[in-house]
């Protein structure tokens, strides 16, 4: 397991209870390292925020997700420029 996979799921109890906050809309989940925050975030509005090539593997996890029923969570570490994404099994 990556290092930002394991920050994200020492805090995987208050990230599912965010999401299921707004289960309805199908969030994408966000854990920022530094802030030690948890964000949900409507699904469009956090595509429009990446690269076009980001967008298209968003795309294809997030409709996998659906399908599957989980959730897609991004960790995102500023210090170390990374943004990592998985999907949890709701």
């Amino acid at each position: 397991m990556d290092d930002l996979e394991e920050s994200a799921s020492f805090h995987s109890e208050a990230i599912r209870t965010l999401y299921d906050s707004f289960a309805d809309k199908a969030p994408v989940m966000l854990f920022d390292v530094q802030e030690q925050r948890i964000y949900a975030y409507p699904y469009v509005e956090f595509r429009k925020e990446l690269s076009t090539r980001s967008q298209r593997s968003l795309k294809q996890q997030y409709e996998r997700a659906l399908q599957e029923n989980q959730m897609v969570v991004f960790v995102r570490d500023n210090d170390q420029q990374r943004l990592v994404s998985f999907s949890w099994q709701l």
